[in-house]
């Protein structure tokens, strides 16, 4: 059993977190590009908040949403 963990853990260091290992590289010459996937879910998030806060405006211009008090049952 302890060789089926030990093999695990050698996949998970040696090969799946390669990429990780890359960019830990990259930091030491290039700071922007070794943050590249935190600037790519910045960006996604960014981009997910601005669609959500158009999409509510767009509902509350066009009286969809009803505002009654007693619309839910959990108020």
């Amino acid at each position: 059993m302890k060789a089926f963990f030990e093999g695990i853990a050698w996949l998970f260091e040696e090969i799946l977190f390669l990429p990780y290992a890359f960019l830990r590289q990259l930091e030491e010459s290039n700071w922007t590009l070794a943050n590249s996937v935190n600037w790519l879910f910045l960006i996604v998030g960014f981009s997910a908040l601005i669609y959500w806060i158009v999409q509510l405006n767009l509902f509350d211009k066009s009286g969809e949403e009803d505002k009654d008090p007693s619309a839910h049952s959990f108020l």
